[in-house]
């Protein structure tokens, strides 16, 4: 006898998404795009007509103490941005009307950026302050804490019939930055190119199309030829690193597709004195480094010293104790600072109180020793701190709630003024091939990261630290123009 089997029940088939609710979805993230650009290109114009068009400022108090701030690079426009000027009458006194974003420098060397994309005139910062900020390019020459007085000097090649003066100051902020560290070698100022300022990269940018224009001239001798294309890095600091980074990406992005006849014999060589380039960096990221650099045959000589400096070559002791001969077309010197002769002459004029000869000894509120009403902030300063952008930036910082407290303290209220405390945000390198690294802090150790992601974020960064909206637009549309069409190989 058959039985029956029980009826299996189909499953229900799962409904189609309706055209309707994709359509909708659809506009409502459209909408959404539009919004999120009308947002942007309206904080854009806002910025930009804010930039363009300050308010009218309250004239100098001369019932309020003036400080005068000495420097235009990143601890004086940290403090000066920062300083409530309704407080004081402030001054700045510094040999360049530009702030210049120094960390990408040594993209302007190749082109990759244009120079003025990274300066950011100091008129476009004090025009914005509530109370009129006199600025002076000048040098200054001289600082007496008993009168309480600096000596200025115009340093322009035009002059007007007062070219020399002295200010009178309440409160002194010395920003000055650092000189280059030659180690009294000789030979290093006349036949080397250094990376700190402005004049400094279109020297470098000049020097390196003179050296490929000169390879490539009829009847060159080969051995000439290497010469004149072997470029010479000396410091493995980050400077030396991202500098041999941005020309090697030149040569082999630019130069080797103009120059095809030359494009075999261009070399790239880093000197260094210690075991290894980048000592902040983890030693993950050091291998990482030297390793890329490899790849990319960039030559990497650690234990190295350079023993003379020659206008066609320097002379180095190698880490075998051999003395040896490189010759050189362009060679750039990336390896530290020294004290400027404005700190030099300070300190010796108080040498009681100031006991180093790397730089301003200060205390943790950023007072020079043995000058009342004196601070430094910045390379100029010997203290636990590297000289880097980062320390100075929150130096600056921290300086101006200082001024802030001491207002507050004039006027009878209780402040407390606490110790400078530095807060490291991590280090970044560039190293090429649109490779960077980074050492991050997090949590209670560092995280370490390498590679082409890495280099994105680098850029970030930096674009964000960047101090006006007019510096990241410029800045954006350059790596953008680069990467389209190529840099510009023309000699200027």
């Amino acid at each position: 006898m058959a039985t029956a089997g029980k009826a299996t029940a189909a499953a229900p088939t799962p409904a189609a998404p309706q055209p309707k609710k994709r359509w909708s979805r659809l506009r409502a993230l459209k909408r959404v795009v539009q919004l999120g650009t009308v947002g942007a290109i309206g904080y854009g114009a806002y910025e930009i007509y804010n930039k363009r068009h300050p308010l009218e400022q309250k004239p100098f108090d001369p019932k309020k103490r003036t400080v005068v701030v000495l420097g235009s690079g990143w601890g004086a426009v940290s403090f000066l941005k920062s300083i409530n000027t309704d407080d004081y009458n402030v001054m700045v006194v510094s040999p360049r009307n530009y702030f210049l974003f120094t960390p990408l420098l040594p993209s302007c060397t190749v082109g990759t950026i244009e120079l003025r994309s990274i300066m950011e005139p100091i008129r476009f910062i004090t025009q914005h302050k509530s109370r009129n900020v006199k600025f002076y390019e000048s040098e200054c020459t001289d600082i007496d804490p008993e009168s309480k007085t600096i000596s200025i000097t115009d340093v322009s090649d035009i002059k007007g019939s007062v070219s020399n003066t002295t200010v009178p100051y309440d409160y002194l902020v010395m920003a000055i930055g650092a000189d280059n560290q030659t180690f009294g070698m000789a030979g290093v100022r006349e036949y080397a190119c250094f990376l700190k300022e402005i004049w400094d990269a279109q020297k470098i940018r000049t020097r390196l199309m003179d050296c490929v224009e000169s390879a490539g001239f009829a009847k060159q001798a080969p051995e000439e030829v290497d010469r004149l294309l072997h470029m010479v890095v000396v410091g493995g600091g980050p400077t030396g690193v991202e500098y041999a980074a941005e020309l090697h990406d030149f040569l082999k992005d630019d130069l080797e597709v103009w120059y095809p006849e030359l494009a075999d014999k261009f070399r790239i060589t880093l000197v260094e004195a210690l075991p290894n380039v980048l000592p902040m960096f983890s030693s993950q990221l050091i291998q990482y480094t030297e390793s890329t650099f490899k790849q990319n045959k960039i030559e990497v000589l650690t234990k190295t010293m350079v023993k003379e400096v020659a206008d066609k070559e320097i002379k180095v002791m190698d880490a075998n104790k051999n003395l040896v001969s490189i010759p050189y077309g362009l060679l750039v010197w990336a390896t530290g600072n020294c004290p400027r002769p404005l700190a030099r002459k300070l300190m010796a004029r108080i040498k009681e109180a100031q006991t180093s000869p790397r730089g301003v000894l200060v205390d943790d509120y950023m007072r020079v020793a043995g000058a009342p009403d004196v601070y430094a902030i910045g390379d100029c300063t010997f203290s636990k701190y590297a000289p880097t952008a980062q320390v100075a930036t929150q130096q600056g910082l921290y300086l101006a709630s200082v001024f802030e407290n001491l207002a507050r303290i004039e006027e009878g209220q209780s402040k407390k003024i606490t110790p400078f405390e530095y807060s490291h945000q991590g280090s970044l390198a560039y190293i090429g091939s649109d490779k960077a690294i980074a050492d991050l802090p997090f949590l209670n150790g560092n995280v370490s990261v390498g590679g082409v992601a890495t280099y994105v974020f680098w850029r970030s960064v930096y674009i964000s630290n960047m101090f006006s909206f007019r510096n990241r637009f410029l800045v954006v549309g350059d790596w953008m123009k680069s990467k389209v069409f190529g840099r510009d190989v023309s000699r200027e």
